[in-house]
């Protein structure tokens, strides 16, 4: 299946871009409780944001497993398939965000990434990061911890990221970094935990962590404040387990944990913030 047959995408007039960076979090496997996909979406304000190209859904899903919702919107009924659409953030004073808030799809996954590397090269982006949050050992009661890494050394050195070290089965942000690094695209996966004892409800503090974390990396405002969300969920995580004797202890365990454990391996997000910027300038060529 060729590219062209399944991503509509056209830069129009939208002129140069400043330092564009893309974004990519994808519901599904690397999602736990939809926080990274929540946290690009945090990037993105879509009354100013503009849609320049769109993933056609339909070889990619098995739509036994993704189902489409039906929506009635001024009597008509609409089907409204799963969405992969690549949105530019312009900001004023700051750089420009590339973000796919799309679902990791069940087939065709070469084609499916070269459509995502496609609109990379096209559009001059600097850089991919990639989000994702999965079910960890941690408790609801903490500040979930970011942590990253980057197959590329210099980004990694530069950043205190580890080069991935996993071996296993991998979703497809695994695949794109892949393909990123074959094509000499640097990228970074950034990643949050969530309290695996409580996966299946939503866990807008994580989702905040990875917002901030990349707020201040690209030096990039979020359109979000979870302030409220957050207060709300952790009620509701509380009562839970307040109901479970086993259940506290284990959480007072893990917080013993949390509490003795070294700071995160990766420097602080202001450090990461300057050292991201000089990275991506040594990248651009001199002004002539």
């Amino acid at each position: 299946m060729d590219v062209t047959e399944v991503l509509e995408f056209s830069t129009g007039d939208i002129g140069a871009l400043d330092r564009p960076v893309m974004l990519v979090g994808l519901e599904g496997w690397f999602d736990v409780a939809g926080a990274a996909s929540h946290a690009v979406e945090s990037f993105v304000d879509h009354e100013q944001a503009v849609v320049v190209g769109e993933i056609d859904p339909d070889p990619f899903y098995d739509f036994t497993q993704q189902r489409p919702l039906v929506a009635i919107n001024d009597g008509v009924r609409e089907i409204q398939w799963p969405s992969n659409e690549v949105v530019l953030q312009r900001n004023a004073g700051h750089r420009d965000i590339v973000s796919l808030a799309g679902v990791e799809p069940h087939l065709y996954w070469s084609t499916y990434v070269e459509s995502i590397v496609t609109v990379a090269e096209a559009l001059g982006c600097e850089a991919v990061v990639t989000v994702g949050s999965a079910a960890e050992a941690i408790p609801h009661t903490r500040r979930p911890p970011v942590t990253g890494s980057s197959a590329n050394p210099d980004l990694a050195s530069r950043l205190g990221l580890v080069a991935p070290s996993y071996e296993g089965i991998t979703g497809i942000a695994g695949v794109l970094h892949a393909a990123l690094d074959v094509r000499g695209i640097p990228s970074v996966s950034l990643r949050v935990g969530i309290p695996h004892y409580l996966m299946n409800a939503e866990h807008p503090q994580a989702t905040d962590a990875l917002s901030r974390h990349l707020s201040h990396v690209l030096g990039v405002p979020s359109t979000v404040d979870f302030s409220d969300q957050i207060d709300a969920w952790r009620d509701v995580h509380d009562e839970i387990i307040e109901g479970d004797e086993q259940l506290r202890m284990y959480v007072r365990m893990l917080e013993a944990e949390f509490d003795r454990r070294a700071e995160a391996a990766i420097p602080s997000a202001d450090d990461l913030a300057a050292q991201f910027e000089e990275f991506l300038d040594d990248l651009r060529p001199d002004d002539p």
